[in-house]
């Protein structure tokens, strides 16, 4: 990669799924894979841009699964939550291993492990040019991770919402099964809504929508990929106000 790439922005919101925590097809923390994540953050962070970072927790529980196994939907919520500490504190160890200076905040309190969050206390962190984590989702059940890195983004004033993927974008279908599928380039905030795409939770888009915030999908799992979006580099698909892809 070229080490001539200048970032398009300058604050940027990055929502990491719990499965960027696992190996592929896993459960649970894998170290070599938290150490990926970790090399990856610290060349976007590497480039002056001011990161936030909203990690989510399927690796370790998912509270979908739990209340289908009739546990009460709030407590598996909430449980679900604290899985998304779990990642924080891992990331946060990789980070810092690496030579970062990093603050987790969370939505539910437990000033033992991470700060509270305040909005600005996390911006006075970004303007110090520290690498903020941010667990526990909005601190409110019945509302994903997604959601939560779409309000962060909103409170924080980033410029971009990127979200690392296990796939290259987002498609008209599951690409691992159906063949047939097709990557979008671009897409508007109605196109996914309305096409039922499974990147985003619709309260996700939609408040990404209010805030005419854009959205990146792209691949995790490609070595310098967090940077190249942060670069506006085209690797993935781009969700905003408007669309140039009419498939």
């Amino acid at each position: 990669m070229s080490t001539a790439l200048q970032p398009r922005y300058r604050r940027v919101l990055l929502k990491l799924s719990g499965e960027a925590f696992s190996a592929p097809g896993g459960e649970g923390l894998d170290s070599s894979q938290v150490a990926f994540v970790a090399q990856e953050t610290r060349q976007a962070a590497s480039c002056g841009v001011e990161l936030a970072i909203v990690v989510g927790g399927g690796n370790v529980v998912r509270g979908t699964v739990l209340s289908k196994m009739g546990v009460d939907r709030a407590t598996a919520d909430y449980m679900g939550m604290l899985a998304t500490v779990i990642n924080g504190l891992a990331l946060q160890d990789a980070l810092e291993r690496l030579g970062l200076e990093t603050r987790m905040l969370t939505a539910i309190e437990m000033r033992a492990v991470a700060e509270p969050w305040i909005r600005r206390r996390a911006l006075r962190h970004l303007e110090k040019g520290r690498v903020v984590i941010l667990a526990a989702g909005t601190g409110n059940p019945h509302f994903t991770t997604d959601t939560a890195a779409a309000l962060r983004a909103a409170e924080l004033g980033a410029e971009v919402l990127l979200k690392a993927t296990q796939v290259d974008g987002v498609y008209s279908g599951d690409p691992l099964q159906d063949p047939a599928a097709r990557r979008y380039d671009r897409l508007s905030y109605v196109d996914v809504i309305n096409r039922h795409l499974r990147v985003m939770d619709a309260t996700a888009v939609t408040l990404c929508w209010e805030n005419h915030l854009p959205i990146v999908v792209f691949k995790l799992r490609e070595p310098g990929n967090v940077l190249r979006a942060i670069c506006g580099e085209p690797i993935g698909t781009v969700i905003a106000e408007q669309s140039h892809d009419t498939g």
